[in-house]
């Protein structure tokens, strides 16, 4: 790697605004709000909105959509399409 031309990267904690959980990972991101963690060392948080722990798709409760509603739908507004 070329010397001087990337970012900081540096170690921060990660906040999820919906459920409050918190990680500690490396980012090149920085925040003024400083929380001391497990470790006793003071990092920067960065809170965002989701995280694995939040999401629909990492946490399973993703919503199962009406898919033999819409085929119907389907089949109304074009009635000349079916097999």
């Amino acid at each position: 790697m070329k010397k001087n031309i990337h970012p900081d990267y540096h170690v921060v904690i990660i906040r999820d605004a919906s459920t409050g959980s918190q990680f500690l990972t490396r980012s090149t991101a920085t925040s003024d709000d400083r929380v001391e963690w497990t470790d006793g060392n003071t990092y920067p948080r960065i809170t965002v909105d989701v995280t694995s722990e939040s999401h629909p798709f990492y946490t399973g409760v993703a919503r199962v959509r009406d898919v033999a509603g819409r085929v119907e739908k389907f089949n109304r507004r074009y009635p000349n399409l079916k097999r």
